[in-house]
């Protein structure tokens, strides 16, 4: 078969996603105009809805989940962050929003919020807490978005950026152009393109509103203030692990010094309100004993980025002999050996970790692309397929399950899933290549 030269940078965009989501929406109708800022009871110009903000984040906070290596497997833990979250979002200015509140295993430092109400924070960031007001804080200042509702605006506006996370990290990307592209090639959605890269006047509002919340839900301002000296010392002492998190929240001295000001005059009275220390503590006992595992691959990460990839396993290695059934230390060793093209030892650690974390997608897309670089096309295409069932909605998927068929030379089968994928993608090299194989294969007419 001929050699294939694809540009594995041809994930979908936001713009392009948004521009489509949006046409679609005004013929659905469901698309507001004018609404009620729910802060300031002011008329807000606003081309999103409450039902479509709900809608969008159901259909993908799936994949940023999945790509910051799916939701912890620690239920207890997960239940304490859910209750927390809340507790808080009831004293919101929208607390009938379908939120939900939980820790994903990336270990890179970081929490997001989808604009219907999905928060999530990660592992890395949670390890790095020194009580529940702080969580608070971190939660509150999520929520505070979802009720300024900075995302919607932002789509409104026309101006949300595309911010990739977790597994085919913006923050790797950043750090090595390889990196990114080789991992965008396993075919993972940037789910983050509706995750929006905050301007400093967003940033503002929802630190007024965290605390805010956060001390109507009972907790000490403190949290809030704790919060921030912990992230300012990480930007000093691991400037790499927290770039992607101020990339999109951005920091500044303005901002601390506002806080600061806030919790001793207009939050004075709460600051002996509990920072609930101890009960942090005891629900997050068994998440910061991996906290050794977690730097390691902190550290493998950073290695990534720097095309390192050596040293990453180094790293990644010393992460699982400390946790060797860490879910995100398996897929990442899988995707370092990957992008050094060991298929046969990327193929092992990404089955391994489909053990790990049986209803979790990433690893069986990593375990496909190792099969089909190995030409294994019925095994891969198998996985492909796995991956499709839990998690719909990835164009990627659908060009290398197509890419399978026709390594096993079911060309009409192949044929399907090409017709599919020029159905959510029109331009690149991937599209260009199925437009070119149905053409040859008498399913399309070229245009003369």
């Amino acid at each position: 078969m001929k050699k294939i030269h694809l540009n594995y940078n041809n994930i979908p965009v936001l713009t392009r996603r948004k521009f489509l989501w949006l046409s679609s929406a005004a013929a659905a109708g469901i698309l507001a105009g004018c609404a009620t800022d729910p802060i300031t009871g002011q008329t807000q110009l606003m081309l999103v809805s409450e039902e479509s903000e709900v809608q969008i984040d159901r259909k993908n906070s799936p994949h940023q989940f999945s790509s910051d290596y799916g939701i912890i497997q620690d239920k207890a833990l997960n239940s304490y962050i859910n209750r927390t979250g809340e507790k808080i979002a009831s004293v919101t200015h929208r607390p009938k929003m379908p939120y939900s509140f939980q820790c994903v295993n990336a270990a890179y430092v970081n929490a997001y919020a989808f604009p219907g109400g999905s928060i999530a924070a990660t592992r890395g960031i949670l390890v790095n807490l020194d009580n529940e007001a702080e969580l608070a804080a971190l939660l509150g200042h999520e929520l505070g978005h979802v009720n300024a509702r900075h995302t919607a605006e932002q789509m409104s506006k026309g101006v949300l950026t595309s911010v990739m996370i977790g597994g085919i990290s913006a923050y790797a990307g950043t750090k090595s152009p390889a990196y990114g592209k080789i991992a965008e090639g396993i075919g993972m959605m940037g789910s983050g393109m509706l995750l929006a890269s905050y301007s400093r006047d967003n940033e503002r509002e929802a630190d007024a509103l965290g605390m805010e919340y956060m001390v109507k839900a009972g907790y000490s301002p403190n949290g809030f203030i704790g919060l921030m000296d912990m992230l300012k010392k990480m930007s000093k002492n691991k400037p790499g692990t927290i770039a992607l998190m101020f990339s999109t929240h951005p920091m500044s001295d303005e901002r601390y010094g506002t806080a600061v000001k806030n919790a001793e005059n207009i939050y004075g009275s709460s600051r002996k309100l509990p920072l609930y220390r101890d009960r942090y503590m005891d629900n997050t006992a068994r998440l910061r004993a991996l906290k050794p595992a977690i730097e390691e691959i902190q550290n493998g990460d950073s290695e990534m980025g720097k095309q390192n990839y050596r040293n990453a396993e180094t790293h990644f290695n010393k992460a699982l002999s400390i946790a060797p059934d860490d879910y995100a230390g398996l897929v990442m060793m899988s995707k370092c050996l990957l992008i050094q093209e060991k298929y046969s030892e990327a193929l092992r650690y990404a089955e391994t970790a489909k053990g790990v974390y049986p209803g979790e997608a990433q690893a069986h897309q990593i375990s496909g692309f190792a099969r089909m670089k190995k030409k294994d096309f019925e095994s891969a295409y198998e996985e492909f397929n796995s991956y499709e069932k839990a998690l719909p909605g990835n164009s990627g998927t659908v060009f290398y399950k197509g890419f399978c068929r026709e390594g096993m030379k079911y060309f009409k089968e192949s044929a399907v899933e090409y017709n599919r994928y020029l159905q959510m993608e029109k331009s690149g090299d991937q599209a260009a290549y199925a437009n070119k194989r149905l053409v040859e294969w008498g399913y399309i007419k070229q245009a003369k």
